[in-house]
């Protein structure tokens, strides 16, 4: 246990301060203008204190401290730390990687448009994130028919290509500047168009529009006049859509939240010219306890610290902790002055009140959707009980899959479903070491074999066994899984082997196969755990595939040995990323230098 005694030497100074439990994983982390005002008050509170902080503080074993210069710079290293670390008592935005960003990628001469799940400082321009991915997909398809940006990965240093052009740009969804069908100066147009567009200036991008129109029928080019006439009919449809809910003409974010049990929902309007131009709700979990406050100023520091971009006002439904630190912080990212606002009546309170219906109406329907699965998901493994003739409802269930090629990058992968819903922190990958050749039996009998062994070993992140075991195949993979059981004592552990093409469900010493009614939630679940361990199998197949071309590749440059290899590797990541690298990105590379970076420069681009 900490001893609160040690508070007394810390700084009466800002900074951040990390807790940790007695296996010395990381609880919280919390930032503060006096880090010994603070953290003292964690010991002094008593039974005052919410209930979360008293089961966290009884956790505590060290409390490590980092001293900053400022208030605002405590609160960029919290916000980094938070998002490093995870921590089980902080309020937690769901994880930015599931939100995916629409990406435009100046830095190539003819910029493309793709979805990404991660902002780089990569030269490029980035929008969003998006909770719902399908609208946003839907967005872009319609971008791309008024203003037809490319997709497609291919190299254009050189053009046009030799190679034909593709689909899109038949059904208009290309300009194919591969073909050399538009002028770098044509295509960046387009994209300063999307660009535009996707940052809200619909009605500067309107008049830009209506001004080239008129220039080009001016010059008698009544083609390109018609061209730029069809772009502003589509724009105007999509522009009636959007309702107009600001008399002021700033960009503005709204911001309100509603509240459920250990989670909020914070939905975000995104208000451009006056005009609400997207909506995104975002939950936020291990919210017990927490005060409102405290859960708003989590969600802004950490929405905002990944945000492409930050808009002049932030109005919020009520008072958040920490004001003035966060309005420095966002006036130094955004390079210009940033208000965060708290309206008492008018206009902009009607809106902030129009936001917290919406998040409230969001985590309704969430909920009831929620349950609804629950529901399914209880009836599925009651269900399996029955059929499988097991004595225990199933409530953990694992799964085991394989994946190479010939035999090469063999692998295998568990995933982990509790209740009827994926638990991927327990999900487990494994490189088969043992076998030689495309033999998916002892393969699996060594995955198996592996995850069990390490249980029993007292493996922290193999304690845990399952209640049914799911092997991908049929009586051979079975009896081969079946043999790793026997091996360790572990006969008693039920396991059924489930085969793709009939989904037939095989289980040992049982010559037929259990053929379940084809509407029935067991199978359904069965079939959704089973997709999930071939999924996850062959991503860790590619994933290591692909490392090992890229490695035969690299061993083909003069100078590039393996300590080269692997330093561009972990630079990197992908043969895409090396090749569009400059010189002077590849020379900064710990282990290169300039010759070397000229070598595997030269290697790609020799036409």
């Amino acid at each position: 246990m900490f001893n609160p005694e040690r508070v007394e030497s810390f700084p009466d100074k800002p900074g951040v301060y990390i807790m940790k439990d007695k296996n010395g994983k990381v609880i919280y982390v919390g930032k503060a203008v006096s880090l010994k005002q603070r953290v003292r008050s964690y010991f002094k509170g008593g039974e005052s204190l919410p209930a979360k902080v008293i089961s966290m503080v009884s956790h505590i074993d060290d409390i490590e401290y980092i001293v900053t210069d400022s208030e605002v710079e405590a609160l960029i290293l919290e916000c980094n730390l938070i998002k490093f670390y995870k921590p089980k008592y902080n309020i937690l935005l769901k994880d930015d990687k599931q939100y995916p960003y629409i990406k435009i990628t100046m830095s190539e001469t003819f910029p493309r448009i793709e979805v990404v799940r991660k902002i780089k400082k990569d030269g490029s321009k980035y929008f969003g994130p998006y909770v719902d991915a399908g609208a946003m997909r839907e967005a872009i398809d319609v971008l791309r028919k008024i203003f037809p940006l490319r997709s497609c990965k291919k190299e254009l240093n050189r053009v046009p290509m030799k190679e034909r052009p593709c689909l899109n740009y038949h059904i208009k969804r290309c300009a194919a500047p591969c073909q050399g069908n538009v002028t770098k100066e044509e295509y960046g147009e387009l994209v300063k168009n999307v660009v535009m567009f996707l940052e809200g200036k619909q009605e500067q991008l309107l008049n830009r529009l209506r001004e080239k129109m008129q220039e080009a029928a001016d010059s008698l080019d009544f083609e390109t006049a018609a061209l730029y006439r069809n772009q502003i009919q589509a724009l105007e449809k999509i522009l009636e859509k959007q309702k107009i809910v600001s008399t002021d003409m700033v960009d503005q974010d709204v911001i309100a939240m509603a509240r459920g049990f250990d989670r909020a929902c914070v939905t975000v309007f995104f208000v451009r010219e006056g005009k609400l131009i997207e909506r995104e709700p975002f939950i936020l979990s291990n919210t017990e306890g927490a005060e409102r406050k405290e859960i708003l100023t989590s969600f802004i520091k950490q929405f905002y610290d990944n945000a492409p971009f930050i808009p002049k006002e932030i109005i919020v439904e009520e008072e958040i902790d920490e004001k003035e630190a966060i309005e420095s912080w966002l006036s130094g990212k955004k390079g210009s002055k940033v208000k965060i606002i708290i309206p008492k009546r008018g206009e902009k309170k009607e809106l902030v009140e129009l936001v917290a219906e919406n998040a409230m109406a969001y985590l309704e329907q969430k909920e009831a959707s929620e349950e609804m699965d629950r529901i399914k998901n209880e009836k599925a493994i009651e269900e399996l009980k029955i059929y499988l003739g097991l004595e225990h409802v199933p409530k953990r269930i694992e799964a085991f899959d394989v994946s190479n090629t010939q035999g090469m990058e063999s692998v295998a992968a568990m995933v982990v479903f509790e209740n009827g819903m994926p638990k991927k922190e327990d999900y487990r990958r494994f490189k088969i070491k043992t076998v030689e050749g495309p033999n998916d039996f002892e393969s699996i009998k060594e995955a198996v074999y592996r995850r069990f062994k390490r249980g029993l070993e007292g493996d922290d992140k193999f304690k845990d066994f399952p209640d049914l075991l799911v092997i991908d195949g049929g009586k051979g993979q079975l009896r081969y899984a079946r043999e790793a059981l026997n091996e360790l004592n572990l006969d008693y552990i039920p396991a059924i082997g489930l085969a793709k093409e009939f989904e037939h469900i095989f289980i040992e010493g049982r010559s037929d196969p259990l053929i379940l009614p084809r509407d029935s939630e067991a199978l359904y679940l069965l079939q959704r755990i089973r997709d999930e361990a071939h999924r996850f199998a062959v991503n860790y197949h590619r994933k290591l595939r692909s490392k090992r071309n890229l490695k035969s590749i690299l061993e083909d440059i003069p100078g590039i040995g393996q300590v080269r290899r692997k330093a561009l590797l972990e630079a990197f990541g992908s043969l895409e990323a090396i090749k569009k690298a400059t010189p002077e990105e590849l020379s900064k590379v710990p282990g290169m230098n300039k010759k070397a970076a000229m070598a595997v420069y030269e290697y790609f681009h020799k036409a």
